[in-house]
């Protein structure tokens, strides 16, 4: 009587730990960098430390008017009005159907004032997920007078007024955009 020794499951462990090596291999030789570059494989970081994505331009590159700080603009618009700034600020919220107007904030804080953010000849637009995101934005400050319809129109897209009137319209500061940076 012959004993055969079966060689599979032998074979079949042999596999196992090939693959399981190779992965192991695979995983330890990839990294990741941060936002400038860096190698960002330490352990105790948090897992989103320095994980913000390059600038997304849309319309125009960001030219050299000067900058105005925002909340000094929403201070005293009227020092501004028809003139070329670039500000900085938080995006509040965007137009929830295709991104045709953004509301740009000094800070996070939802009781700020700020200031809606449309897009010149209505040339480009921004992703309707933009807000959360940081922006700096090169536009002409316009301040107006909004009709009742209009107003309808944006507060249907999540919008907001801080100065609206017993027929419905709303005055604001608005910013005719011909370039934005977007950072998320």
């Amino acid at each position: 009587m012959s004993h055969r020794v079966s060689t599979r499951p032998l074979a079949r462990v042999s596999a196992t730990l090939a693959c399981t090596l190779l992965l192991g291999a695979v995983v330890s030789s990839c990294k990741t960098t941060d936002a400038l570059g860096d190698d960002a494989t330490r352990k105790d970081a948090p897992l989103n430390a320095g994980a913000t994505r390059p600038a997304e331009t849309f319309g125009a590159k960001l030219g050299d008017s000067p900058e105005v700080d925002l909340n000094e603009l929403l201070k005293s618009p009227n020092d501004y009005a028809g003139k070329a700034v670039r500000v900085d600020g938080h995006v509040r919220r965007a137009c929830s159907a295709k991104g045709c107007w953004m509301e740009l904030a000094p800070s996070t804080d939802p009781n700020s004032a700020g200031c809606r953010v449309t897009f010149k000849d209505y040339g480009f637009f921004v992703p309707t997920d933009s807000a959360g995101a940081n922006a700096r934005v090169e536009a002409e400050v316009a301040l107006k007078r909004v009709g009742p319809a209009q107003v309808r129109h944006y507060e249907g897209e999540g919008a907001t007024f801080a100065s609206k009137h017993e027929d419905g319209s709303a005055d604001e500061v608005r910013l005719v955009a011909t370039g934005v940076e977007l950072r998320r």
